[in-house]
């Protein structure tokens, strides 16, 4: 083979080659965009990043977050309770034995407002506070019986509303929501979400 043909050899090669990498980088995109869509279309065309697409979402989230809590406010309402002690609830009864620390991280509140809605739940007997076995400044709350009680009831409401809504959109949308949802997490949320997600038999413990 001569030089020029060994060149031209040579050039055939790296075109076939480029050509190779350039349908893998599209077929790769393509898939991409049909995870992130409806389909290959719906990613390329980012349709979902208009103005009034993003203004929907924003409704969605408004009347989905307030008919979810409906019922349980109801309950709550009856009670002389709100929302700050729902979360209160809802947090200590998912990881028991949480430090005040911790809660407070989570609920992303001041420890005056905190106290504020924990002082009277402890009083009424919905929360327990012991001092920490290694550290006695540390406070753990745990959930008592009337607390757990009163949790469990809030969440088979709201559980009903869940349920409804995920028969209804299908296992596929389910599984889009919950990325979503993590996407519209921080760094900080995300790694909280963890720490309660890592400890699924702490709440069985506690009963």
């Amino acid at each position: 083979m001569s030089a020029e043909q060994k060149a031209a050899h040579r050039e055939g090669t790296a075109e076939t080659e480029a050509r190779r990498r350039g349908e893998a980088e599209s077929g790769a995109c393509d898939k991409g965009a049909t995870d992130k869509g409806s389909g290959p279309t719906a990613g390329r065309n980012l349709l979902f990043l208009r103005e009034e697409e993003l203004r929907l979402a924003q409704d969605l989230l408004f009347f989905g977050y307030r008919d979810f809590t409906a019922g349980a406010d109801a309950i709550l309402g009856e009670l002389g309770m709100g929302r700050a002690h729902h979360r209160v609830l809802h947090f200590v009864g998912r990881r028991p034995g949480i430090t005040v620390g911790d809660l407070l991280a989570i609920l992303a509140i001041t420890k005056q407002s905190l106290g504020r809605v924990l002082q009277p739940m402890v009083e009424d007997g919905y929360v327990v506070q012991t001092a920490g076995a290694a550290d006695r400044r540390q406070r753990l709350l745990t959930l008592t019986d009337r607390g757990r009680a009163l949790e469990r009831r809030l969440f088979e409401r709201q559980r009903e509303t869940v349920m409804a809504a995920y028969r209804e959109a299908g296992s596929a949308a389910v599984e889009g929501f919950r990325r979503v949802m993590r996407g519209l997490m921080g760094a900080e949320a995300r790694s909280l979400l963890r720490s309660i997600e890592d400890e699924p038999a702490g709440r069985e413990r506690a009963r």
